[in-house]
């Protein structure tokens, strides 16, 4: 009881003490939004991998037959929930809105329903992500016509100031007629050597439906078309349908790695029955998780989320000295009331835990408000960002840079429990000299002249 007595006391005459809650709010806030904004960016950068390509993929080296029956059964066991082809080439895609409007893309060859089911793949639509059922590449009076989807940042800029697409500018181009030039590379006999041939397609199509992502990488190079229609356009020779990767959402339970050793038995099962137990394919072919594929890049981001927080924190060190020279000008201030606590029966140690114990505090209030801080600015990232771009007309986050078209605010609260932490673990370092000092004090030197 007397030592919160002399902790409220401290804090109602020593106004100073405020200045180390202060000066630990802004070092516990700082370091939670660098934690957080960096965890956010990481778990978006995996999810928009999931969102995009489904929970597994089973790419092999090269293109192969019959896909539909391993597709089949992929979905039959229980750790698989949906699978989907794709078939991907680079491409180029003539708007036919005035000479020379033609963006470099890569066309994805894909079963829209399924692919629905394996990823979030109808929620990006703009017409179609409200309506009833699967969605379709069909289109009203297209008759046989091919149709496709394309990326928003396909069909225009953002604008320069807001880094925002306008949906209304882009859907004007739904039932416009688009032209693809793409094709595939051969080798043709000339005399006693073999020279590499380049097959050129153009593909026609109309534009069914816009995607926005969020994604910078998908909403600008993207486009979609039926994998039946591109393979008969890139590969007419096929007599069976062909696939390049196939797309995999796993059950809900199911652990990963039960889940990658049954599809790779599958596979292999697959190859044999099938593909004439293509040495090429079953010593090639990789099966991983969408997370895995980003693990090198997550790896580089986290490493420099470690260093920034270590660089902010090493920063951070001057708080502790800070609330070194208060308490100790405390101590040396509060000499007489030291010595009278002692002369009492305080023992030292006594004494010293009254520091400890106050600098604990002032440690634990100034991480509490700097939680709370950290939270509203992780939150209001955005708002924020808004306001820097209004007021002094400077756009910090661009999607080209930073692949998203919002800032990740999620709360990182495992890394803001570590920090706050060792805020009050710091707090109370920078007062164990202060604390020594006062539970040497000596009663009779202190009180002989008072």
């Amino acid at each position: 009881m007397l030592k919160l007595f002399l902790w409220l006391r401290y804090l109602r005459k020593k106004k100073i003490v405020f200045l180390s809650i202060a000066a630990v709010a802004v070092s516990v806030s700082l370091l939670v939004v660098v934690a957080s904004l960096f965890t956010g960016f990481i778990n978006a950068f995996e999810r928009a991998a999931v969102e995009a390509i489904g929970d597994v993929v089973l790419y092999p080296p090269m293109r192969f037959a019959e896909y539909p029956l391993l597709i089949e059964r992929l979905e039959q066991t229980e750790t698989v929930e949906a699978a989907t082809a794709m078939t991907l080439v680079p491409g180029l895609l003539h708007l036919g809105a005035g000479t020379g409007n033609v963006r470099p893309v890569e066309i994805w060859g894909i079963e829209p329903g399924r692919r629905a089911k394996v990823t979030g793949f109808k929620r990006f639509l703009l017409e179609q992500k409200d309506a009833p059922g699967e969605p379709t590449f069909d289109t009203p009076g297209a008759g046989e016509k091919t149709a496709g989807f394309v990326g928003i940042g396909v069909l225009g800029e953002p604008d320069e100031k807001t880094d925002e697409y306008d949906p209304a500018i882009a859907e004007e181009m739904i039932g416009t007629q688009v032209v693809l030039t793409t094709g595939t590379a051969s080798q043709t006999e000339q005399g006693d050597a073999a020279r590499p041939q380049f097959n050129r397609r153009v593909v026609p199509f109309t534009i069914a439906d816009i995607l926005h992502t969020g994604v910078h990488q998908f909403d600008e190079g993207c486009v979609y078309l039926p994998i039946e229609k591109l393979n008969r356009t890139l590969y007419p020779d096929d007599e069976s349908p062909t696939a390049g990767q196939i797309l995999i959402k796993l059950a809900g339970e199911t652990e990963t790695d039960v889940a990658l050793a049954v599809i790779g038995g599958i596979w292999r099962s697959f190859v044999q029955d099938q593909l004439e137990s293509d040495p090429y394919l079953l010593q090639y072919t990789k099966i991983d998780t969408a997370k895995e594929l980003q693990r090198p890049y997550v790896a580089a981001y986290r490493k420099q989320m470690g260093i920034l927080l270590l660089i902010f924190g090493v920063v951070s060190i001057g708080v502790i000295l800070l609330i070194f020279c208060i308490f100790y000008m405390i101590v040396r201030l509060k000499q007489k009331d030291i010595a009278i606590i002692k002369s009492c029966g305080a023992t030292s140690r006594s004494v010293a835990f009254v520091f400890v114990g106050f600098g604990a505090c002032v440690g634990a209030a100034g991480s509490g408000v700097g939680a709370v801080l950290g939270y509203v600015i992780t939150k209001n990232v955005n708002t924020i960002e808004d306001w820097i771009r209004v007021i002094f007309g400077l756009k910090l986050w661009r999607s080209s840079v930073y692949f998203f078209t919002k800032i990740p605010n999620e709360m990182d609260w495992l890394w803001t429990g570590r920090i706050v932490f060792l805020a009050i673990i710091a707090a109370a370092i920078g007062t164990l000299i202060p604390a020594i000092v006062a539970a040497l004090t000596k009663p009779v030197e202190t009180l002989r002249y008072e």
